[in-house]
């Protein structure tokens, strides 16, 4: 199985390599599906607003809600999360070197979200690279049997991994 993770440790900071991700492996010709995540603080005191880019070229979509300074509930806008699954959904069928996805979240270790798109990049043997944090890590292992691999959350080690899964593919067809 070729699919692999990542577990930076600092908030955001799986965000900021995974978009360094992108643009180092797009800069190099390769064909990069999926979405990664840029957060903006708000004037207020309160959370981010969380907005997804949608590989390779667009578009941006926010994910978040704005529920209020005072609001405790869960402020993913799961709408729009599938709004953006779907463009990604539709890109895979045009073929690609990679999938990046920004996060194996909640929704994912539900069942939704990019949880069908990360099984059909798999069954087309493209590589598939996720964002991890610890509180999904066992959905994510249940997801992929144990068979993802743990990368260090270094951009040179991510990008090694992507361009050795991509070279094996490309030897195998």
């Amino acid at each position: 199985m070729n699919i692999a993770y990542a577990m930076p440790p600092g908030r955001g900071d799986t965000d900021r390599l995974l978009s360094k991700l992108a643009w180092h492996l797009e800069s190099r010709g390769l064909r990069v599906c999926g979405t990664v995540q840029a957060n903006t603080n708000r004037l207020y005191d309160g959370p981010c607003d969380m907005d997804v880019r949608v590989l390779p070229e667009g578009p941006v979509i926010r994910i978040s809600q704005d529920l209020g300074p005072g609001a405790r509930g869960c402020r993913l806008d799961s709408a729009a999360l599938e709004t953006a699954v779907g463009l990604v959904e539709t890109r895979l069928e045009h073929g690609a070197d990679v999938l990046v996805v920004n996060k194996f979240s909640k929704h994912e270790a539900e069942g939704r979200g990019f949880r069908a798109a990360i099984a059909d990049a798999l069954s087309r043997d493209i590589p598939v690279l996720v964002g991890l944090n610890e509180l999904n890590r066992p959905a994510f292992e249940a997801f992929t049997d144990g068979m993802a691999e743990r990368l260090p959350p270094e951009l040179d080690r991510l990008e090694a991994w992507v361009l050795d899964q991509v070279a094996r593919r490309s030897c195998i067809a």
